[in-house]
């Protein structure tokens, strides 16, 4: 499927409730954003410390959510998940050329700051 695809048929299941402001749209899918992640943590926090099995259709049901939030956020505020996966990769090429290293990560070319 398509993200843009994805974002729209998504996009059905958003509120549409006259009172559900822009910011208050903004708010609730950052949040979910946050709880979904959250709840997949919680998952591999089972596994990689309480001995549990990685269950696959959890982990795809809980980042299937998050995805939701995610193309509800984009949506609200008018940009595709297409633009924004095209510019996560321009964003990763450029600072790591030649795949990910240590060296790359910790010299950051893509992110002007100072070192104090």
């Amino acid at each position: 499927m398509e993200l843009n695809t994805y974002q729209s048929l998504a996009a059905r299941t958003m509120t549409a409730d006259p009172d559900f402001t822009f910011e208050k749209q903004l708010a609730n899918f950052a949040l979910g954003i946050a709880g979904e992640g959250g709840e997949i943590a919680d998952e591999l926090k089972k596994v990689l410390f309480h001995g549990h099995p990685l269950d696959r259709t959890v982990l795809a049901d809980e980042l299937g959510d998050l995805l939701w939030y995610v193309a509800a956020l984009a949506s609200s505020a008018g940009l595709t998940l297409e633009e924004i996966a095209a510019g996560n990769v321009a964003k990763l090429r450029k600072r790591y050329p030649d795949g990910f290293t240590s060296a790359d990560s910790l010299r950051r070319v893509d992110v002007a700051r100072e070192r104090v």
